[in-house]
This record gives C-alpha cells, structure tokens and sequence, in this order.
C-alpha cells in the first residue's frame, strides 16, 4: 500500500500545483476584468477591451483551485480543539482521526458519484456553459478528478490512522 499511497501523495502534490495556478488565473482575470471596464466607463465606451466570460473563468479557477488543493491538505490543515483530546491517549486520538478522515472518505465518495452521473447527464444533452460555451462534461469531468482523488487520499489517511490506532508504526 506505501507504494501506491505513494503515488497518490505525488498526484496530490502536482494537484496542489494547479490550484495554485488556479488561484492565480482566477486573480488576473478578476484585475483584467476590473481594469478593461474601469477603461470602457473612463472612455465612455471608446475604449471597448472588456470581454465575456470572465464570471465563468473565476467561477470555475475558485472550483478547481479548491477542489484540487483538498487532496494534498485533507491531513494536513485540520484543526483540533485540545480541550476534547487533551486527555486521549496518541492511540485513541488516531482512532478519533480515522473516524474523521472516513467521514471525509464518505463526503468525497457521495460527491464522486454524483458527478460521474452528472457527467453522463450532461453528456446526453450536450450542455455547455453560458458565455464561453466549454462542455459542461470538461468541467464535471475535472471536477471528478478532484473529488476522486479527495476520496482517495482520505481512504489512505483514515487507514495508516486506523493503523496507529491499533499499535502500528506508519
């Protein structure tokens, strides 16, 4: 399993990489949007660089750059109240882990297979987005990556807790 979790861990890595240049694209498109109708309004519309589809592109950046920067974090970004677990031994916190990373696994498997159907839906009836017109079956696809992934790591992270629940060594 090291193995394989292994490469999960890769995957989650070069994942995290694109919802940061998700974050970024989505940043200058909302500075390019501002400043092209900031100039249309200066120039009483002389000036026309303002472009459709910009609510589409952030919408879509702020999607991907969570979803794909849930993977690599969902172990690393938790935060834990001391005053419940103060008390737990290391073993019994692991356990308490475990139960909350299958939680995520749950949350992330209910998503995945929502957008599996809802890539078929959109594939029969051939759905696009409103102003740029990209197949709504690009976007849930890239969406069942994230959340296929998501499901995944979680799966991996509640198991090795699971595992220093009973006494292993990860």
């Amino acid at each position: 399993m090291s193995r394989f979790a292994s490469i999960v861990d890769h995957i989650s890595r070069a994942m995290l990489l694109v919802a940061g240049f998700m974050l970024t694209a989505m940043m200058v498109v909302v500075m390019a949007e501002v400043t092209t109708r900031a100039l249309f309004g200066l120039t009483d519309g002389a000036v026309d660089l303002t472009f459709n589809g910009g609510i589409e592109l952030v919408r879509f950046a702020l999607l991907f750059s969570i979803l794909y920067a849930l993977p690599w974090n969902v172990d690393r970004a938790q935060v834990v109240v001391d005053l419940f677990t103060q008390k737990l031994s290391d073993r019994a916190i692991a356990a308490l882990q475990s139960l909350c990373f299958t939680g995520y696994f749950l949350l992330a498997l209910a998503m995945s297979y929502r957008f599996w159907g809802s890539i078929g839906h959109v594939q029969m009836s051939g759905e696009t987005t409103q102003d740029l017109g990209i197949p709504m079956t690009y976007i849930f696809g890239a969406t069942l990556l994230g959340t296929g992934m998501l499901c995944i790591r979680s799966l991996i992270v509640a198991v090795r807790r699971a595992l220093e629940a009973m006494g292993y060594k990860s």
